[in-house]
């Protein structure tokens, strides 16, 4: 009879049940924070310069101000500018010499930002504000609604299409 070889110790899973509860809730906490920053679920209205998409609509109306619509020329044909918005694409290289263009005839007035959910305007306005630009406010509902607020198209405001021109980033 010959001997019985030694047993070996079971191994061990490289990845305890633990370790993976642990990466599971990491990463699901990294998703919910990106979440809350992608679509501004903590947006808000109160900040210095902030504007609800009512007071945004009712100052550019008027005159007050100019509300830009930051967003790319796809995102204006599928659901439509801001009556009294100036699209101007934010990607283009030329965006701040073509803002300075838009708004020469009064370089004064107030500049307002609008995206989708004031994530992209919220950047661009501290990106402006390094360049030199001066009396910037953002529109922190954007057009799609964000934690600041139901937004543009849910509060009913009017629309309009955007022009080929406004398409082809002609101002």
């Amino acid at each position: 009879m010959s001997p019985r070889p030694a047993k070996t110790p079971p191994k061990r899973p490289i990845i305890t049940r633990r370790l993976a509860l642990t990466g599971t809730a990491v990463a699901a906490l990294g998703s919910g924070a990106f979440a809350a920053n992608w679509f501004n679920l903590t947006g808000d209205t109160t900040a210095s310069g902030a504007l609800t998409v009512t007071d945004a609509f009712e100052q550019a109306t008027a005159g007050q101000i100019y509300l830009i619509d930051i967003r790319r020329p796809d995102e204006w044909e599928s659901t439509g500018v801001a009556r009294p918005a100036l699209p101007l694409d934010m990607r283009r290289a030329d965006f701040e010499q073509a803002l300075r263009a838009l708004t020469q005839d009064n370089p004064d007035r107030p500049i307002a930002l609008i995206c989708a959910r004031g994530v992209r305007s919220n950047r661009l306005n501290t990106r402006l504000q390094a360049a030199g630009f001066e009396n910037l406010r953002d529109v922190p509902e954007g057009m799609l609604g964000s934690g600041a607020g139901p937004g543009y198209i849910a509060s009913g405001l009017p629309l309009r299409a955007p022009t080929s021109a406004e398409l082809n980033g002609q101002l």
